[in-house]
């Protein structure tokens, strides 16, 4: 090799290893950049280098760190494009299809992560003409146990035919009707996470001052490795605790399905409920489950249907051996036939061999949708099932439950900087058991997010939980759903927030309602009136004071132009319980006079307390305002809450 080859291969390597010019992760074509604010691009290059930044025909320049990170600061825009933004000065990168317009946060679970394409309007959306200002930047999920300085790898999508319908439906549907009145470009940055927990989203340091929080956060391992075989450690423990002398690696499971009792030792499970609530909690993996029915002949003649409620997350079944069915999907209910001849008088064998992703694992829903419907009459399997753990596998990397702090790590740390218009969020669901805690740490969360993004007027606008569960399992006045509807409420005491009531667009059976665009329409409400566009505000009535008269409680509301209604004209209020003095809540008559309800009941004399639609599943309460905002639920009282002293993880 001669001397000047030997120069030029060196050169060549010396080339290579530096860092060509690259942009952070949430900036690519079709991107939207947030209007009226100072646009700040940041990326990485090769450390020294002084690179030129021009967008629109406004230009910045930035000097790239020790670190290899870069940050330039644009001067404000209008309302435009398309622009073609450009960075250079270590080789070249361009962007194109960039527009300028209001960029807004998703934050939160299933319901706001929830496609368009699986909506009750969603074949008729996905259908009409679309609009291409509309864009959307699915987050990947990920959790961390450190701040990530960049999101994992992702395109910005334009809502066109056979994309959209990938979109979050509550997104799309407010930024439909935003765009409708104000004209201007709408991004969406959708990082909701399924499942996901209040204080998964808190960054570290706000966790500093509860002690569960703290605690948790400060026994986080320091790298992936040990984080998994931490866990692997805690999956075994809980295992061999709740099946006790019952091996579950490398087990031959194949006879497990076989008509005739081989599961005397096995312990059980209640059904309909998830394991994780009954012992085997952070368990994915797959689980078997049996049942043993005894049935006359009559009910054992003919053909037969088998309810098995709903799955979580797959499912593969056997009746006397002989399997009749199978499928995936958390939400959807299962029945399986079963043709004459799979029955038999006596004893059968039921067995499900169910696997679980993540999350809940087994048979959820409701207990009347587990049976076995026979030409003789039903027969209701809920109860206790004989369990056992086939195989339980750990997770290779943190997922966003495992602990405080992990979800924010990965999907909000590394936007830090991104202009935005404000946050959407509809998240609670899985807070509910500590639903007393929410109302401080959710206010909490807002205004560390609003610190995070430099505003600390960040419009924020978030949907209240919407009903669910059977509304025979109601209790009047209680209800751990009811407790986290009010905490989310008292985030209302925080300016530029406002909470889009959900109550009459649930579903007592799914916790996911199809119908998101009514919920998408009053979260635009909110952002315009927040803005002055929209006059009138958008929250439905409000109460304003409570007042006693004699055996009769007067409820006075404000927001209430053009006064009080109820859903649907002629029909009684409903929803009201009052309670006396030993806090015990009875159903209440109720009438509307003016802009107050007036409330009472024969078998409270003396009120002390009067709540609305405070239960869990709220969806037959119907008070309203003219335009026909629903009202919130609400108490008058201060008693102590169900949930009051549970704190994480509980």
């Amino acid at each position: 090799m001669t001397q000047k080859t030997a120069l030029l291969l060196i050169a060549l390597a010396a080339a290579s290893a530096q860092a060509e010019v690259r942009l952070a992760t949430v900036f690519g074509d079709h991107m939207v950049l947030q209007r009226e604010q100072p646009i700040h691009i940041w990326g990485r290059a090769t450390p020294g280098r002084t690179l030129a930044v021009e967008l629109a025909g406004r230009k910045a320049s930035a000097a790239v760190g020790a670190d290899g990170r870069w940050r330039a600061t644009l001067p404000a825009l209008k309302a435009g494009g398309p622009h073609r933004l450009s960075v250079s000065g270590d080789g070249s990168a361009a962007l194109q299809d960039v527009l300028i317009g209001d960029v807004w946060l998703l934050g939160g679970q299933s319901n706001m992560e929830w496609p368009l394409s699986q909506t009750d309007t969603g074949a008729h959306e996905v259908a009409s003409p679309q609009n291409a200002q509309l864009r959307h930047l699915r987050v990947p999920l990920r959790a961390s146990l450190t701040p990530e300085a960049d999101i994992a790898p992702a395109a910005w999508v334009v809502a066109e035919a056979g994309t959209v319908g990938e979109f979050s439906a509550v997104g799309y549907h407010f930024a439909r009707q935003m765009q409708a009145v104000q004209g201007v470009p709408i991004g969406l940055v959708n990082t909701a996470w399924g499942g996901s927990h209040l204080e998964t989203w808190m960054r570290r340091e706000l966790t500093a001052s509860d002690p569960a929080l703290a605690a948790a956060v400060k026994a986080l391992p320091a790298s992936g490795d040990e984080f998994v075989r931490q866990r692997r450690e805690l999956v075994e423990g809980r295992v061999k605790a709740w099946q006790p002398g019952l091996a579950w690696q490398g087990v031959d499971a194949s006879a497990w399905s076989a008509a005739g009792d081989i599961d005397a030792d096995w312990p059980t499970l209640k059904a309909p409920g998830v394991w994780e609530g009954q012992g085997l909690a952070d368990v994915d993996g797959v689980v078997w489950l049996r049942r043993k029915v005894e049935l006359s002949a009559a009910q054992a003649a003919g053909a037969a249907q088998l309810h098995l409620a709903k799955v979580d997350d797959c499912d593969e079944v056997w009746v006397n051996g002989q399997k009749v069915g199978g499928q995936c999907g958390y939400d959807q209910p299962r029945a399986y036939p079963l043709p004459a001849g799979v029955l038999r008088a006596g004893a059968n064998w039921i067995a499900a061999r169910v696997t679980d992703s993540g999350g809940g694992g087994g048979f959820h829903g409701d207990a009347a949708s587990m049976r076995l419907d026979t030409a003789a009459g039903n027969v209701s399997l809920a109860g206790p099932w004989r369990a056992r753990v086939e195989q339980a596998r750990v997770n290779t990397a943190p997922t966003a439950n495992d602990a405080p702090t992990l979800a924010h790590n990965g999907l909000i740390a590394p936007l830090q900087g991104l202009g935005l218009r404000g946050v959407l969020w509809y998240q609670g669901e899985s807070n509910t058991g500590r639903a007393a805690a929410y109302a401080g740490d959710f206010q909490k969360l807002i205004t560390d997010w609003r610190s995070q993004f430099a505003n600390p007027k960040l419009p924020f606008f978030f949907v209240q939980l919407a009903s669910f569960l059977p509304l025979q399992n109601n209790r009047p006045g209680q209800g751990g759903w009811a407790e986290l509807r009010d905490a989310q409420g008292q985030a209302l005491k925080l300016q530029h927030t406002g909470m889009a009531v959900a109550l009459d667009v649930g579903d007592a059976n799914d916790i996911h309602p199809r119908n998101k665009r009514t919920l998408g329409d009053r979260l635009a409400q909110l952002a315009l009136h927040d803005q002055g566009v929209r006059a009138s505000p958008a929250s439905g009535p409000q109460l304003l004071k409570v007042e006693l008269r004699g055996g009769e409680t007067w409820l006075h509301f404000k927001h209430t132009a053009g006064g009080l209604r109820t859903a649907r004209t002629g029909e009684p209020l409903r929803g009201f319980v009052l309670a006396g003095a030993d806090r015990r809540f009875v159903p209440a008559t109720a009438r509307i006079e003016g802009n107050a309800v007036v409330v009472s009941s024969p078998d409270v004399k003396a009120p002390q307390a009067v709540r609305y639609a405070w239960m869990d599943n709220p969806s037959e309460s119907n008070l309203t305002g003219a335009d026909g905002l629903p009202a919130a639920p609400l108490r008058s009282d201060d008693w102590p809450l169900e949930t009051a002293g549970k704190r994480y993880p509980n």
